[in-house]
């Protein structure tokens, strides 16, 4: 319990790990973070969900673009990292208007300019996303004698490192399953998940989900014979486990968000089932904060 905790304090305290400077560039004020400091320094942030790039030169900053006319990407930061770094016998022509990207490029550049720059940030680079869900469990790690289909809600944060582990990513969830007519129980789980992406394009995300720790609040009524007489009860308590259950899903980007689904907890390494055939299956969407 004290290092699933401890765990959870990390994740929701990280966003606050890289500080954030304003900046007036054409005129406007953005809060930015740096990504690299040297010769050229590499800034940004997601605005209104999307992610904005930034040069910094002396005390000029510029931003990156990449618009879009009739059809046809007109890639602007090519011409101007090619302006930026003229000095240099370096090429832009292959550098994509990503994170991960205009790092490797600005940290070369860097380095050919300063002997001693050191790129600190290179390890990682740690982005968050937030999205909620809504979907339909039959709860087959609890009793569910008639195998009753349940409502549940949810949110998560997922966080994920673009520079060096792009297809792995680490995210908290909570979610309540609502009870219904004919089952009479109702949870509210908090759970940390990891995530494989085996599938990994710019529009889509397929991965593999390992549920590994969960902390579970639950209310129920127990219906039992006393004699000849059907009596209930209820009970309700908490429970902390690992259960090690798995499923998939899948990350569709649409503007400058996703919509996503997941079919969870179809099987479960440390945890008992009804035995019945699983259904957990979700629809979604999540934004980059």
């Amino acid at each position: 319990m004290r290092s699933f905790l401890i765990v959870l304090i990390f994740i929701l305290l990280a966003t606050s790990i890289q500080a954030q400077e304003k900046y007036i560039v054409d005129g406007q004020t953005y809060e930015l973070k740096t990504e690299l400091k040297g010769p050229l320094t590499l800034l940004w942030n997601t605005i209104e969900g999307r992610y904005r790039y930034f040069l910094e030169r002396g005390n000029t900053v510029l931003e990156l673009k990449n618009t879009k006319e009739n059809g046809q990407y007109q890639e602007e930061y090519k011409t101007v990292l090619k302006q930026q770094t003229a000095d240099a016998e370096i090429s832009a022509e292959k550098v994509k208007l990503t994170l991960p990207s205009l790092h490797d490029f600005v940290a070369r550049y860097n380095k050919m300019k300063d002997p001693n720059f050191e790129d600190t940030n290179k390890n990682i680079a740690l982005h968050f996303r937030l999205g909620g869900f809504v979907g339909i469990t039959n709860s087959i790690y609890t009793a569910n004698p008639e195998d009753i289909s349940q409502a549940f809600v949810g949110v998560e944060l997922e966080m994920l490192d673009l520079v060096k582990l792009k297809r792995h990513a680490l995210v908290l969830d909570f979610q309540h399953t609502f009870e219904s007519s004919d089952y009479k129980y109702s949870a509210s789980q908090l759970a940390l998940n990891y995530r494989f992406k085996f599938v990994k394009t710019p529009k889509l995300d397929i991965y593999l989900n390992a549920k590994f720790a969960a902390l579970t609040f639950y209310s129920m009524q127990i219906s039992f014979m006393e004699e000849t007489t059907l009596q209930t009860r209820n009970d309700s308590g908490s429970d902390f486990n690992a259960p090690l259950t798995f499923g998939i899903g899948a990350d569709y980007k649409v503007g400058d968000g996703y919509i996503t689904f997941r079919y969870q907890d179809i099987v479960g390494i440390n945890v008992d089932s009804n035995k019945e055939f699983p259904i957990n299956f979700s629809l979604g969407y999540k934004f980059n904060l």
